[in-house]
C-alpha cells in the first residue's frame, strides 16, 4: 500500500509539473498556454510589456544621475531621440515581419542555414537570458531598495536585501507554479496606478521647479563652468548614453507577446494585418508615454535632488522617483508610491518569466538541444527561479552590480535586431529604410561595444548564459539523437497505394534502404539484384526503395512528405529530411501503422571507422545508417514483436 500510494504521489506530481506540454515545435506562445484561447486590445497588452517598460522609471532617473551627473536630462534626451527614430522604427518592422512571438531572433534565424543559425540562435539567446533573468532579479531588488527605505519599514528589514529579494523572487515563482492567469488584468491596474503616481509626483515636482526659478539657472550655470558650450555637453552625453541603455528595454517584450493582441476578423496565420496594426500601436504609444516621463523625471530629479544623494548608500540611489515622493508629497503618499513601485517592480519580473518561457519552447525542444520536458512551464520556472536565487546572492541585492549585465542583453539584442532589419530592407531593396536602419545598427554596435569595454561584467555573466546554453544544448542533443524526431509522416497517394498494394496483395512490404547517388536504371538494378541476393529476399517478392533526400542536418524535428515515384521501372518512396536514419525509423513506424504489418528493409553496412561515422551521425544525419535506425525502432517501439525488421548485408 505505501508503494502504491507513492507511486500515485509521484504520478501526480510528474503530472502537474508537466500541465501544458505540447509535442510540437515551439508552439508554446505565452505562460501556461499552448495556444492563445483570448487575445486582448492593444493597450491592455501594452500594459502586460508596460510592467517591464515603465518600472523602469524605479531605478532609471538614479541610474542616469549617477552616470551623467548633471547632464542627466541632455543625456536623457540622447536617449529619448534613439528611442524615436531608431528603436522604435526597428521594433515596428520586427513586428511586421516576426509576428508570431519569435522577435528578432527569428529573422536572423532565417538568414543563416545549418548549424551556423542555430548556434547564432543560441548565442542570442544566451544574450536574451541575462537580459530577462536579470530583470527578474534587478527589478525585485529595487522593489526591495524601495521597501527597506520606506520610513514604516520595519527595523529588522534594515541589511535584509538579499532575503527580502530573494522572498520576492520565490513569490514570483509561486505565482508561476500556480497559474499564471489574468495576467494582463493585473497588469493594466499595476501600470494605470503606478503611471498616474509618477505623473503627480512630476507636477509637484515642476510645480516646486517653477516656483523656485534659481534652481533652473543655478543647474545651467554649473553645467556650463563644468563642460563648456551646449555641444560638448551633447558630445559627453553621446559618450556617456551607453550607461542609460536600461531606459531602452521593454521592446523585445512587446513583439514576444504579439500573439496576446486581438486582430482583425479577416487574419490569418500567413498575414494578421490587424495584430500587426495592433502591435505597432502598442510599440508607439508606450515609446511616446515612456519618453515624456523619462525627460521630465530626469529633469526634476537632477534640479531637487542633491548628486550626493545619488551615491550608492544614498537616500536617492535607485529611487530618486520615491525620493522626490516622500520629499514634496509626505510619507503617506511616499508610502502608496512605494508600494505601487514595489508592485510594478516585482510583477516586472512576471513579464520578463513570460518572455523567458516563450523563448526557450520555441527554440530549444525544436532544434533538440532541450528535453521535452522543457516546453512544460513549471519545470521551466524552478529552473529560472533557481538561477534567479543564485544571481541574487551572487550580486546581494545590489541594482548597481546588476545594470551592466542587464545593459549588455538589451543592447545586444537590440543591436541584432536592427541588423536584422537593416538585412531585411536591404533585401527588398528599399533604399531609405536601409541607410536609416543602418544608421541606428551603427549607433546600437557602438553603444553595445561601449558598454562592453566601460562594464565587461555584463559580457562576462552573458557568456556565462551563453556556455550553459551551450553545454546544456549539446548534451541534450546527444541524449535525443536516437529519438523520433518526426512531427508528423504524411505519404501522399502514389507511396500510400504502393505501401498499400503490397500489403493487400503479398501481405510483406520489403523496402530497400537505398542512398540517392546516380539516377540511372543499372544503379537500381543493381541495388535490387545485390540486396535480393546477399539479404536473401524470396525471388518473385515485390520491393520498393526507400530514399532520404538530405537536408538541414541542424535541424531537430520536421514534418516529412513521403513521395511515391517511379523510376526506371521501379517503385521508390522519397522524402527529404536532415537526419537518415530517425527518417527512416519515423516511415517504417508509419507505413506498419498505415497497413497493419510489419515493414521489413534491407541495409548494406556501411564503410569506415565507427568514431568517425558516430560524429558523422552527429553534425550531418548520416554515418552508420543501419544500427542507428534499429537502435531508434528499439527506443521508440519497446514491444520487439512490433517493431519493423532490420536486415544488414
Amino acid at each position: 500500500m505505501r508503494v502504491t500510494k507513492s507511486r500515485v504521489f509521484s504520478d501526480g506530481v510528474r503530472t502537474w509539473m508537466l500541465k501544458g506540454l505540447v509535442n510540437q515545435r515551439g508552439e508554446h506562445v505565452g505562460p501556461h498556454a499552448a495556444s492563445i484561447e483570448k487575445t486582448h486590445s492593444w493597450w491592455r497588452v501594452m500594459c502586460l510589456t508596460g510592467v517591464d517598460y515603465f518600472s523602469t522609471l524605479g531605478y532609471q532617473p538614479a541610474i542616469a544621475a549617477l552616470a551623467a551627473g548633471l547632464l542627466s536630462p541632455i543625456a536623457t534626451i540622447v536617449l529619448v531621440v534613439l528611442t524615436l527614430l531608431g528603436a522604435l522604427p526597428v521594433y515596428r518592422r520586427v513586428a511586421q515581419e516576426s509576428f508570431n512571438g519569435s522577435g528578432s531572433i527569428q529573422m536572423l534565424e532565417r538568414l543563416l542555414p545549418w548549424w551556423a543559425g542555430k548556434l547564432f540562435v543560441l548565442v542570442l539567446l544566451g544574450f536574451a537570458a541575462t537580459d530577462f533573468m536579470i530583470t527578474i532579479t534587478l527589478s525585485a531588488a529595487d522593489a526591495t531598495a524601495h521597501a527597506i527605505e520606506n520610513p514604516f519599514a520595519p527595523s529588522w528589514m534594515q541589511g535584509q536585501e538579499v532575503l527580502v529579494t530573494l522572498f520576492l523572487v520565490a513569490l514570483l515563482g509561486i505565482v508561476f507554479l500556480r497559474g499564471f492567469k489574468e495576467a494582463i488584468g493585473i497588469a493594466v491596474v499595476l501600470v494605470a496606478v503606478y503611471l498616474l503616481l509618477n505623473l503627480v509626483v512630476i507636477l509637484v515636482a515642476i510645480g516646486h521647479v517653477a516656483g523656485h526659478a534659481t534652481l533652473i539657472t543655478d543647474w545651467w550655470a554649473a553645467l556650463t563652468v563644468q563642460h563648456g558650450n551646449p555641444l560638448v555637453m551633447v558630445g559627453i552625453a553621446l559618450i556617456v548614453f551607453p550607461k542609460l541603455a536600461l531606459g531602452l528595454s521593454g521592446f523585445e517584450t512587446g513583439v514576444a507577446v504579439m500573439p496576446q493582441v486581438t486582430g482583425d476578423p479577416g487574419d490569418t496565420e500567413e498575414d494578421p494585418a490587424g495584430r500587426i496594426r495592433g502591435t505597432k500601436r502598442l510599440l508607439t504609444t508606450a515609446a511616446l508615454i515612456m519618453s515624456g516621463f523619462l525627460i521630465t523625471s530626469s529633469l526634476v530629479t537632477t534640479l531637487l535632488i542633491p548628486q550626493k544623494d545619488f551615491q550608492p548608500g544614498g537616500p536617492a540611489n535607485g529611487r530618486a522617483l520615491a525620493y522626490l515622493a516622500h520629499e514634496y508629497l509626505g510619507p503617506v503618499f511616499g508610502s502608496a508610491y512605494d508600494i505601487s513601485t514595489i508592485c510594478i517592480l516585482w510583477f516586472a519580473g512576471a513579464s520578463a518569466m513570460a518572455g523567458l518561457l516563450n523563448l526557450v519552447p520555441r527554440y530549444l525542444p525544436r532544434y533538440g538541444m532541450a528535453p521535452q520536458w522543457a516546453r512544460a512551464v513549471r519545470p521551466l520556472v524552478l529552473v529560472f527561479i533557481g538561477i534567479a536565487f543564485l544571481l541574487t546572492v551572487v550580486f546581494q541585492a545590489s541594482v548597481d552590480a546588476q545594470g551592466s549585465a542587464y545593459a549588455t542583453g538589451v543592447l545586444v539584442l537590440m543591436t541584432s535586431a536592427s541588423i536584422a532589419v537593416t538585412l531585411s530592407a536591404r533585401r527588398k531593396k528599399q533604399r531609405w529604410r536601409t541607410l536609416g536602419f543602418g544608421v541606428t545598427a551603427v549607433i546600437l554596435v557602438y553603444t553595445t561595444v561601449a558598454n562592453v569595454f566601460e562594464r565587461p561584467d555584463g559580457v562576462r555573466i552573458a557568456g556565462l548564459f551563453i556556455l550553459a546554453i551551450m553545454a546544456t544544448s549539446i548534451l541534450s542533443r546527444i541524449r535525443r539523437s536516437f529519438e523520433l524526431r518526426a512531427t508528423s509522416v504524411v505519404l501522399d497517394s502514389n507511396a500510400l497505394d504502393y505501401v498499400m498494394s503490397d500489403a493487400e496483395e503479398y501481405d510483406v512490404i520489403r523496402i530497400i534502404s537505398h542512398e540517392p547517388d546516380e539516377d540511372t536504371e543499372a544503379e537500381y538494378r543493381n541495388k535490387s539484384r545485390d540486396e535480393r541476393r546477399f539479404g536473401h529476399i524470396p525471388p518473385g517478392s515485390p520491393i520498393m526503395f526507400l530514399e532520404v533526400h538530405p537536408s538541414d542536418s541542424s535541424d531537430f524535428e520536421e514534418d516529412l512528405l513521403v513521395r511515391g515515384v517511379a523510376k526506371h521501372g521501379y517503385r521508390v518512396l522519397q522524402v527529404t529530411s536532415g537526419n537518415v536514419p530517425n527518417t527512416i525509423a519515423a516511415v517504417l513506424l508509419e507505413i506498419r501503422d498505415q497497413t497493419g504489418l510489419i515493414p521489413e528493409i534491407y541495409f548494406e553496412w556501411t564503410q569506415g571507422n565507427p568514431i568517425s561515422n558516430m560524429f558523422k551521425f552527429f553534425f550531418t544525419g548520416l554515418g552508420e545508417i543501419a544500427p542507428v535506425t534499429r537502435e531508434v525502432l528499439r527506443e521508440s517501439e519497446p514491444n520487439a514483436k512490433r517493431r519493423p525488421h532490420i536486415h544488414v548485408s
